[in-house]
């Protein structure tokens, strides 16, 4: 048997319909841009691989990062220690985030990283003798996976199963074009009508939802709107972070700065699952205190594992370099190219641009699901052409490692424009 057909004998895969999928793609080396499955077969991973790998598969810098530090010290245990890779991730991170930025907190994944900023927004206030039960979020949003998370995430046949199982979560529309004020007037209404203690939000662009954006200045004055009540804010920018959006951090574009930021995915190059909560020093205060009841009772096993933090380390070396920081401006260019030459396509209704991360929308007669026909059929046709792209719904998107050449971009383009054709 072949890899491909011994996986369906015993794994379970992530946002997987056993029944009707077709077989894993089964690969066996990466290198840059590319991946090769075990018949040899050449993919160019448009999407970085579920946005973690800006550097480039198997990457040498990282890679020799992660051996020296293995060989001195693997993992030790960050409940009562701590050690040399975390004191310096912490130093780098704070030089690049917003000022306001001064506690670091360390889990697993995208997903613990937003759990851990809900649960310190809800304890925060509770340390306090304040009931705030409420957490405002994006109608369509995705948070991740675990059980805050997912409550606070829109997109509802991810949540359907567990409807009645979760926390206060209170959604207001996206303030795309024309839609700002309902969306200004909505956030009123919730903060005056709940005890809202946070307000959750991927910063100007909605990743799983399809690459939906908006602008800055919009999240300035919901940001604004929730310091004047006091409500927590929170940006999840386990997508947008380092430098998907341009900047190092899609805040980076905002006058206003929101109380916690979640980052994970491309923390470590896409090497070790890693993820970091940061805060401002008011909420590290708030638990802060003689009473051991109101610390922070949350921990993973693998909490600041320091070989992660070395792959962070080495990820964080590699987005500072000029050549790293052209490459961004070059996707960047690239795609506003493609976007002008895309745009007026007959089949196609809408195109965005944003840093690395470009997306256009589908022209359709009916709804489409988000794991509809459509997609499907798209995704295959990617596949056979060698390109790995992900459609949502009607929703094409490209987010490439930053190391993507022109000659693999301008292929993923062909091949993007060629799809139309099939729809």
């Amino acid at each position: 048997m072949n890899l491909s057909e011994r996986d369906r004998q015993y794994l379970w895969h992530p946002y997987t319909q056993h029944k009707t999928a077709t077989a894993p793609v089964a690969v066996t080396k990466g290198e840059g841009a590319l991946l090769w499955d075990e018949n040899g077969k050449e993919y160019i991973d448009a999407i970085a691989s579920w946005w973690v790998n800006p550097f480039g598969h198997s990457n040498l810098f990282i890679a020799n990062a992660i051996y020296k530090q293995l060989t001195t010290l693997e993992h030790v245990l960050f409940g009562g220690f701590t050690h040399e890779p975390a004191v310096i991730l912490s130093e780098k991170l704070m030089a690049i985030l917003p000022k306001n930025q001064q506690k670091i907190f360390f889990s697993d994944n995208g997903s613990t990283a937003v759990e851990v900023a809900i649960k310190v927004a809800l304890q925060y206030f509770f340390n306090k003798g304040e009931k705030r039960t409420t957490i405002i979020a994006f109608e369509n949003a995705f948070h991740g996976d675990t059980f805050a998370a997912m409550a606070a995430s829109g997109i509802s046949f991810y949540t359907q199963a567990f409807s009645g199982m979760f926390i206060d979560v209170v959604r207001i529309p996206v303030p795309v074009k024309g839609s700002e004020k309902v969306c200004f007037d909505a956030m009123r209404d919730v903060i005056k009508s709940h005890n809202c203690a946070g307000f959750l939000f991927e910063p100007l662009v909605q990743g799983a939802a399809g690459m939906v954006m908006y602008e800055a200045e919009s999240l300035d004055e919901l940001i604004s709107i929730c310091k004047e009540n006091n409500v927590i804010t929170i940006a999840d920018e386990v997508m947008t972070g380092f430098g998907k959006t341009g900047k190092n951090f899609a805040c980076d574009y905002l006058q206003q700065q929101p109380d916690v930021m979640c980052l994970s995915k491309a923390l470590t190059g896409g090497t070790i699952p890693m993820a970091i909560t940061t805060f401002t020093q008011d909420l590290f205060d708030g638990f802060y205190s003689d009473d051991i009841n109101k610390a922070l009772f949350h921990g993973h096993t693998f909490t600041a594992n320091p070989t992660g933090c070395a792959a962070a380390l080495a990820s964080l070396e590699l987005l500072e370099t000029v050549v790293m920081q052209d490459n961004i401006q070059r996707v960047n260019k690239s795609h506003l190219a493609f976007q002008n030459h895309i745009q007026n396509h007959p089949k196609v209704t809408t195109t965005r641009v944003l840093g690395v991360i470009f997306a256009l929308e589908v022209k359709i007669e009916s709804e489409e699901s988000y794991y509809g026909n459509m997609r499907t059929k798209l995704y295959n046709f990617f596949i056979e052409k060698g390109v790995i792209l992900r459609p949502v719904g009607n929703i094409v998107y490209i987010l490439p490692p930053y190391i993507i050449t022109d000659e693999q971009l301008q292929k993923v383009y062909a091949i993007v424009e060629e799809a139309l054709e099939i729809v």
